[in-house]
């Protein structure tokens, strides 16, 4: 049997609401613990209740500001690093052992000493969510830029183009592809970042709110938490997506 993958995304939907279905009929009838696992209703009801009672928005604009600001700082100093690096090589012996090192450490475990350093404000957050796409950003354009065709490189030196050009119109062009491509990947770090870093030690965010129902064992306001974050992340992979279609259309 083959399956029609234009209509993939019906029987994805389909899927879905027959497992809620089946999930809210056994905690109607009894067979699920509320404490550990709610029903579907409960979650839906913690969250309206967060968005109805209004307190959300201002959690909503810590995570938001800490995750954005991260991610921008993320992606503008690991681009240029990266540019660095690859374009000398002595930098390069400089700064791919230090990204080596905080590539291969959980960087969400720098959370609570940046909160020592910067405090329980939004600036400890940014930190960790600039960790964490920097490092990301800086070797997706760095090993991008290496395995950069050389065809290319020597076509532009032939015709009397210098660094600057090469820059211009080889690396830079081939950089925004690389990191447009892993747009997706630097914003669920950035909002990582910022959740594990508002867990960690904040007094508002989402991470502050799933810290505070982890401590009063509110497992439907854990999960209506877990479920906004999700949402808020796949709509910004969308835009993203959109984003990424639009100025890729040279390509």
């Amino acid at each position: 049997m083959i399956l029609d993958p234009k209509r993939a995304w019906i029987r994805q939907w389909l899927t879905l609401v027959a497992v809620l279905l089946v999930w809210e009929a056994a905690g109607r009838a009894g067979m699920l613990n509320p404490l550990f696992a709610p029903s579907p209703s409960q979650i839906i009801g913690a969250l309206v209740e967060l968005f109805t009672s209004g307190s959300i928005w201002t959690h909503l604009e810590a995570t938001f500001g800490a995750a954005l600001g991260g991610l921008a700082l993320g992606i503008l100093v690991g681009v240029v690093l990266g540019v660095i690096a690859a374009l000398i090589p002595y930098i390069a012996e400089l700064l791919q052992p230090v990204m080596t090192l905080l590539n291969a450490i959980p960087r969400v475990v720098l959370a609570p000493l940046f909160a020592i350093w910067f405090g329980i404000g939004i600036s400890s957050k940014v930190a960790l969510a600039f960790i964490l796409v920097a490092v990301l950003i800086f070797f997706t354009v760095y090993t991008g830029i290496l395995h950069v065709d050389k065809r290319l490189v020597e076509r532009i030196t032939t015709l009397g183009g210098g660094r600057w050009a090469l820059i211009r119109y080889v690396y830079l062009p081939s950089v925004a592809s690389w990191v447009l491509s892993n747009m997706k990947v630097a914003v669920g770090f950035a909002f990582t970042g910022a959740v594990v870093g508002e867990f960690v030690a904040a007094s508002r965010g989402l991470g502050y709110l799933l810290s505070f129902a982890q401590s009063t064992y509110n497992s439907a306001l854990m999960l209506a938490l877990v479920m906004l974050i999700m949402a808020v992340v796949l709509v910004i992979f969308y835009l993203s997506g959109r984003l990424e279609k639009r100025l890729m259309r040279w390509n």
